[in-house]
């Protein structure tokens, strides 16, 4: 059989160095390509059609999960191991979402991790059982909850603030009815635009009036 074809991504060079020697070590591993960034992977895979990448989670200039979800899409038969430097619930469930499968510790033993790059080449998924429940329950809890991934990221003080921008009211009025000061609300509002990706107050009240709109159509369709 061919050698299993590895890319490495992590935005240090001393790591890389280490994995490939690692990796090398074996017969049946071949690091064909390297990347320090999640963008340049993206554009590693494109290029080199690797079976599996070996990707750090957190890199400057975009994360190895937002990379992760890129080649799934644009190489579905390349599987993504993630690398992390400590144990992370959130970092573990966005990389599953993403498309990964496998998300392992850098503390791995050089063993495990060969091991493990084994079998996700082999179409074989890393992800245990008490991994698995705990992904499951969250997407459960997230399905029950239903609620609008961009208004997810909202506290409840900026979504109650949001509410109050979709019904028209100025940063004055607001800050009368939530008993702050105008600067304070004018910085909430600021955050609110910015966590919905939208530029202006009247982009975000359209879009808070659409999901309110979309949510009470759901609800009568349930009941």
């Amino acid at each position: 059989m061919d050698p299993l074809k590895i890319l490495l991504v992590d935005d240090h060079e001393v790591v890389r160095q280490g994995l490939r020697a690692l990796l090398e070590s074996h017969d049946d591993i071949s690091v064909i390509a390297e990347a320090d960034s999640g963008p340049s992977a993206v554009d590693a895979v494109a290029i080199y059609k690797p079976d599996v990448v070996v990707m750090d989670v957190r890199m400057p200039g975009g994360s190895g999960v937002e990379a992760c979800r890129e080649i799934r899409d644009s190489s579905p038969e390349t599987q993504v191991i993630m690398l992390t430097s400590f144990s992370d619930d959130e970092a573990l469930f966005n990389s599953i979402m993403a498309g990964a499968a496998g998300f392992v510790l850098k503390q791995i033993r050089g063993h495990d991790l060969v091991d493990a790059i084994r079998q996700v080449g082999a179409g074989r998924s890393l992800l245990d059982p008490g991994v698995t429940k705990r992904v499951l329950e969250r997407l459960r809890k997230a399905k029950f909850e239903e609620k609008d991934p961009r208004l997810a990221r909202l506290s409840p003080q900026e979504e109650r603030i949001l509410d109050m921008i979709g019904e028209g009211m100025t940063n004055r009025e607001i800050a009368a009815q939530v008993h702050l000061s105008d600067k304070t609300v004018k910085n909430y509002v600021s955050t609110i635009l910015q966590k919905l990706e939208v530029a202006r107050r009247a982009e975000a009240a359209s879009y808070v009036a659409r999901v309110r709109a979309e949510d009470a159509a759901h609800n009568r369709e349930g009941s």
